[in-house]
């Protein structure tokens, strides 16, 4: 048997499948004549089907140096450099083969492939349609065609490519998943669901379509569904990534994070370069109160992923929780240069800036002012005159829009203000965005009017929805806080906006009329005057507080017991700083007998803490570092506390109020923001101005004065209460009146203005 004939049987071999005997007569050829490049193209395909790409590129490059000009060794080169992970070395094979061969239909595809993988999905599109242009009945390269498509977001153009697909070949689940899953992606839930079915009819244990059919129960909000599909599909399949992924955003989104931090490990144990799960799992660690962990799993997604904006966003809000806020704020705005049109990136570095002890006024309204040039100037053209009844004294309609209708600190002060209107002469509306409603949500919808569920709605629809509804104010009660909707606001859909509540201060929003204040918190001239709204200066205080839950009576002052006096601050750590902490620690070291408690994460933010004590000498058991607690535990704390200090620049609000009302003196530290006169106007409206200090000497100074006194610490403990209860911090009637009369004034000022 000569040479040829050797080579034609390895041929046949080799197509029968029979690899073993056609590789043997391959290699018998080249031991007789070395430099048959049929044998070594061949033996390179043999590698390359074997999964040994890397000695198919080294026998097909063997063939290509004997017989430069052969085409199908440059695609089959490609395929090799694709399939190793060489993507641009496998175009550059591609290109190369079809310059010898204009109408290679595989090297068009593959290359388009190659092209795909490589991201440059519109290079891929010409690619695809170069090889349907030779041969218009290949079902693969409609559907890879419709998924580059759907990477450049052609959703129409990817449907019709996936629908070609299944026409050629109504069998193809892939294309019948790709289809499925565009026309989820487009809204055609009932249609999406049919073509589902359709494939599990072909292929009922193919896990893909079980992911992704609970792809499209969630996204129908059919949530029980859904959860009932990813676990369908691991259990066909238990090391589906994806599938474990998505189990775990479903249980995250119901509030189940210990299971939501499993399921993502899970994904990560089978993937563990899954970027997406590091980010998402460090989202579950900080609901669970791991700070530190939920920092590692978003470094670990960076490591692999670095130009993901909504990781640097996430670590950023760690960071902060943490108290390191040069940090976050570094993590803020890298992620606002990845991405600058995310606006709740940007309200997250605003709301940062303000617990920052050395940002100043200058930084924070230059923050606002890009704010407005990025989110409010693009929309500036979309606001339409207001057509509401210009009639001053008629019944207005007040519309309140926050995601925090719910359990937590705004329900404190919200509720006295909504229990209390009078809708005689104002009809309440409430725009919410709770993702888990409560009791608390339940009690502050019986108080409005109307009611609307606002989370799904986009910004515009949100806009659209309050200007059908015609509602003449419109409230903000989140400024730059998670959640909020100042992007609605920037439409204008209301002729008279206010924001209010969540923090004193200015939102900047220019298309924000007025923020309702006291004259404590902003003072006149104050530097909060230049932008976001006048300030309306409420004539007791800002707001009136509502102890809603479950509280203890007061308990004895700790300090007639223990013989030394015990301060504490249970404030949210991200506002508290070292500069701060070094204030306390003087305090600790004037007074050696002195004790404080303080909520701190466990983990990094606690040794830095405890760094800064031991620098000033203050060691031992002095000072007692808390984790959060559950809410019963959270207010039995106060029983161990003669003292609070407030947290500065950015003063306590509801944690100052839960103190006063469990009978703890608080001193605070007021300061030229707004936020750092919150402490004054609480202080001043229930009697206690002598709690107020302008400077951190006078701070340490007062502090330690009334630690000194345990009998005057007794009998404050003894008369806090009732004396707030006494004063307008907490007259609900009366807060309600002055409320309503302010939004009157702003009103009738509406009003009396020219019609444009």
């Amino acid at each position: 048997m000569n040479t040829q004939q050797a080579f034609n049987l390895a041929v046949q071999h080799h197509q029968s499948r029979r690899l073993k005997e056609a590789e043997a007569l391959y290699r018998q050829i080249l031991s007789v004549e070395p430099r048959h490049a049929g044998a070594l193209h061949h033996l390179g395909l043999i590698a390359h089907q074997a999964g040994r790409h890397d000695l198919a590129m080294e026998w097909i490059r063997q063939s290509l140096t004997l017989v430069p000009d052969n085409a199908a060794a440059h695609s089959d080169l490609g395929e090799a450099c694709r399939l190793a992970g060489r993507l641009d070395d496998a175009v550059a094979c591609y290109q190369r083969a079809l310059q010898l061969d204009p109408a290679f239909v595989a090297a068009h595809y593959n290359l388009g492939n190659a092209l795909l993988a490589r991201g440059r999905s519109e290079e891929a599109i010409v690619a695809y349609h170069r090889a349907l242009h030779f041969q218009p009945g290949l079902p693969e390269a409609w559907n890879n065609l419709g998924t580059a498509l759907r990477e450049r977001q052609r959703m129409e153009d990817a449907e019709a490519a996936f629908r070609r697909a299944v026409q050629l070949r109504p069998e193809y689940l892939e294309a019948l998943t790709n289809l499925g899953a565009v026309l989820a992606s487009r809204g055609c839930v009932d249609e999406a669901l049919t073509v589902y079915r359709r494939a599990l009819q072909l292929q009922p244990g193919y896990s893909q379509i079980h992911l992704n059919l609970g792809n499209l129960f969630w996204q129908a909000g059919r949530r029980d569904e859904a959860t009932a599909s990813y676990r369908r599909a691991l259990e066909l399949k238990p090391d589906f990534a994806e599938a474990h992924y998505n189990l775990g955003n479903a249980f995250t989104e119901q509030g189940e994070f210990e299971q939501a931090a499993a399921a993502f490990r899970h994904a990560l144990e089978i993937r563990p370069g899954y970027a997406e799960a590091h980010n998402n799992l460090g989202i579950a660690l900080v609901e669970c109160g791991r700070i530190d962990d939920a920092i590692g799993a978003y470094r670990r997604a960076l490591e692999l992923r670095f130009d993901h904006p909504e990781t640097h966003n996430n670590l950023g809000v760690s960071l902060m929780q943490r108290g390191q806020l040069d940090e976050a704020i570094a993590a803020f705005r890298h992620a606002l240069r990845l991405k600058p049109d995310r606006a709740d990136f940007h309200s997250n570095l605003i709301y940062t800036l303000h617990a920052h002890p050395a940002e100043n006024d200058g930084t924070i309204a230059e923050e606002h002012r890009r704010w407005n040039r990025q989110f409010s100037e693009p929309v500036r053209p979309l606001i339409r005159p207001h057509a509401n009844d210009r009639q001053p004294g008629r019944r207005l309609r007040i519309g309140y829009v926050s995601p925090d209708f719910r359990a937590g600190s705004v329900a404190f002060f919200l509720t006295p203000l909504l229990e209390n209107h009078d809708h005689r002469q104002y009809e309440v509306y409430c725009y919410a965005s709770v993702r888990h409603p409560d009791g608390v949500t339940q009690r502050l919808q019986k108080t409005a009017d109307v009611w609307r569920d606002v989370g799904a709605l986009s910004d515009q629809q949100l806009a659209e929805c309050v200007r059908n509804d015609g509602v003449d104010i419109l409230v903000d009660l989140s400024m730059h806080t998670t959640g909020n909707r100042l992007q609605a606001f920037a439409r204008k859909p209301a002729p008279v906006q206010v924001s209010w509540l969540a923090y004193p201060g200015t939102t900047g929003v220019e298309t924000m009329d007025f923020r309702m204040t006291d004259a404590r918190i902003d003072p006149a001239r104050s530097p909060d005057d230049v932008a976001g709204g006048e300030p309306v200066r409420l004539p007791d205080a800002w707001c009136c507080y509502a102890p809603i839950g479950e509280f203890p009576l007061v308990a004895p002052s700790p300090a007639a017991q223990n013989g030394f006096v015990t301060f504490g601050s249970l404030n949210q750590f991200s506002k508290i700083h070292e500069s701060l902490l070094a204030d306390w620690a003087q305090l600790l070291e004037r007074l050696p007998a002195s004790r404080l408690l303080m909520i701190c994460p466990e983990g990094e933010s606690r040794e830095r803490t405890r760094a800064v004590f031991a620098a000033h000498g203050v060691v031992g058991g002095r000072v007692e570092l808390i984790a959060r607690q559950s809410w019963a535990d959270y207010v039995r704390l106060f029983e161990r506390i003669d003292l609070a200090l407030d947290t500065f620049p950015c003063n306590g609000m509801t944690t100052t109020c839960h103190t006063l009302w469990m009978g703890v003196p608080v001193i605070t530290r007021a300061g030229t923001t707004a936020v750092s006169r919150a402490g004054r106007s609480l202080l001043e409206t229930i009697g206690f101005p002598e709690w107020v200090a302008d400077s951190d000497e006078e701070y340490i100074h007062i502090a330690a004065e009334w630690a000194q006194d345990h009998l005057r610490l007794a009998e404050t403990r003894r008369v806090l209460r009732s004396r707030m209860e006494a004063s307008p911090l907490m007259d609900a009637p009366r807060f309600a009146r002055h409320v309503e009369d302010a939004y009157r004034t702003i009103w009738k000022r509406w009003c009396a203005q020219k019609l444009p």
